[in-house]
């Protein structure tokens, strides 16, 4: 799941209006195929719980939007899954609509039990909407959450380079080592041990 923020001195959906706040977080969502309920749980605690507006002294990075008492507004945003073909989007990796539109009116719920529903808005789920957004700072802050999947393709890649590593890592014996570890033929006169010693260095009766 990725999460897009931003902090706002007020926020409103154009044309007809759905939804407005005054200051708080713009929280823009891209559902991943991969996300259960943990991920939105994550997601949840870390939006409140950021600091990431000033105290009453003016000190920034303070308080949370729980701690000030700010609005919400969520905004389901799939293109944040988006992966590059080139310079062609895809969005293989985005939730299904049907599945996403569940689990985003869950992640809403959510949001709403934690913390004061009357302040937690959104937008229409899956409609074409014009976002005026009055970005405070301007802050913008991207969140991911722990147990984001990678990409299948994507890791097919990192298995081949880490094969191409360990194939490096293994080097082929040297011929000195070779000969080292060939087994002596008894035979040979050159083949001695530590217990027979060295035939040149036998004293003559």
């Amino acid at each position: 799941m990725k999460v897009m923020f931003q902090k706002i001195h007020e926020d409103s959906m154009g044309g007809e209006q759905i939804s407005s706040i005054g200051r708080g977080l713009c929280v823009l969502l891209g559902i991943s195929l991969e996300d259960t309920q943990r991920e939105l749980e994550h997601m949840v605690r870390k939006i409140l719980n950021l600091r990431v507006f000033e105290d009453e002294s003016g000190k920034h990075w303070s308080k949370s939007v729980m701690d000030k008492q700010y609005e919400v507004l969520c905004v389901s945003q799939f293109t944040l899954q988006c992966i590059l073909k080139g310079n062609k989007p895809d969005y293989h990796m985005a939730m299904p609509t049907e599945q996403a539109e569940s689990f985003y009116n869950n992640f809403l719920e959510q949001l709403r039990k934690a913390y004061k529903p009357e302040l937690i808005k959104d937008g229409k789920f899956g409609a074409y909407m014009q976002v005026h957004i009055q970005n405070d700072g301007p802050v913008t802050i991207e969140l991911e959450s722990p147990a984001a999947t990678v990409d299948p393709k994507q890791l097919t890649k990192l298995e081949k380079q880490q094969q191409r590593k360990e194939k490096t890592r293994t080097k082929v014996p040297s011929e000195s080592s070779r000969e080292r570890n060939a087994p002596r033929n008894k035979d040979d006169p050159s083949a001695s041990s530590g217990a027979e010693g060295d035939v040149s260095s036998e004293r003559e009766p």
